[in-house]
């Protein structure tokens, strides 16, 4: 099933354009073509009403727009992309910014809709349009993602509790040294659990990226769940999703300092980890980041370009699906 407005690219006269302020219970449902927004429930029962609400004008949608909402939108998402809708999750600011500019002052779930819906209008007519569309995980990229997520919950956790040892009473000792251990087996568990994963549902791509210097096994992992683009986009396209282009910041004469901002934090935490290691181990990358301090850049710039490049390798490598050491020999 594909929607006819996603064929033409341009909104008709009668185009309809969704937007869906996603919270924990609800959906706040607001339709370019209806004055009213409508409140739906936020589970796997309400889907068939937000279908009901829709399917009658599938047709005639253009877009459907949601915020990303720390993962309480992905089951409204997966449903209408299931069903053949266009939909695209934006950056919660982009969403409230794009509001501000148009007047919206008070907040309410209702006038947030109605801004996405405009919102909405404006993303189906932007040239950019095919890069914002949601791409669904499949159920083993979503497995993988709640695994990593969980990881990281009992490090920090880890982190927490091992910080508490120091100067802590004798008594207390016994207890966090008890949770230490505790959430060391835990963690050893999922890491066993995630390396299953990736040999049983990822093991072509993973054979693609094999002797690469600083893309282990929670890189590796993290770049196969939270980020089903990988290989689809172009070089700058991946870059600005994941957080690691520099964006300009000019205006007449004035040239500022190009910066990086937003994109997908799992995915760049990762990213920056397996920079670090790469900068330090990989003999073409070290050269790249002392090429740069050496040229007066900061570190911390040089480290970002490091990322930049590393991850448009990764990509390229899984674009053209051939191997890192026939594509990029120096890498290894």
């Amino acid at each position: 099933m594909t929607n006819v407005s996603e064929l033409t690219g341009a909104p008709d006269s009668g185009a309809v354009f969704v937007g869906i302020d996603v919270s924990k219970a609800t959906l706040e449902v607001a339709c370019s073509h209806i004055t009213k927004t409508r409140t739906l429930g936020n589970d796997d029962k309400a889907m068939a009403a937000l279908l009901a609400l829709l399917m009658p004008v599938f047709d005639r949608v253009a877009c459907v727009v949601l915020e990303a909402t720390g993962g309480l939108e992905r089951l409204a998402a997966a449903t209408l992309c299931a069903h053949g809708f266009c939909v695209m999750v934006v950056n919660p600011r982009q969403a409230h910014d794009f509001a501000k500019a148009l007047g919206y002052l008070a907040k309410t779930d209702s006038t947030d809709a109605k801004a996405l819906a405009q919102f909405a209008r404006t993303l189906h007519a932007s040239d950019k349009r095919s890069s914002l569309l949601y791409k669904v995980p499949t159920p083993e990229q979503e497995l993988l993602v709640a695994m990593m997520n969980r990881r990281a919950q009992l490090v920090t956790m880890r982190v927490a509790e091992g910080n508490r040892l120091n100067g802590a009473h004798a008594w207390q000792r016994k207890s966090i040294v008890r949770m230490l251990k505790v959430l060391d087996e835990q963690i050893g568990h999922i890491e066993g659990d995630v390396g299953r994963q990736l040999k049983e549902h990822f093991k072509d791509k993973l054979a693609l990226l094999e002797g690469m210097k600083g893309v282990g096994p929670n890189t590796q992992a993290m770049l196969m769940g939270a980020l089903p683009e990988l290989g689809t986009l172009n070089r700058r396209e991946i870059a600005k999703l994941v957080g690691v282009a520099p964006l300009n910041c000019d205006s007449g004469k004035f040239q500022g300092k190009r910066t990086t901002w937003g994109g997908r934090a799992s995915v760049r935490a990762s990213i920056y980890m397996a920079a670090l290691s790469a900068s330090r181990f990989d003999p073409m990358m070290k050269a790249f980041y002392s090429r740069l301090v050496a040229a007066g850049k900061p570190k911390k710039v040089a480290l970002v370009a490091c990322m930049h490049k590393l991850l448009t390798i990764i990509n390229a490598i899984i674009k053209s699906g051939k191997p890192c050491q026939a594509s990029y020999p120096h890498t290894v």
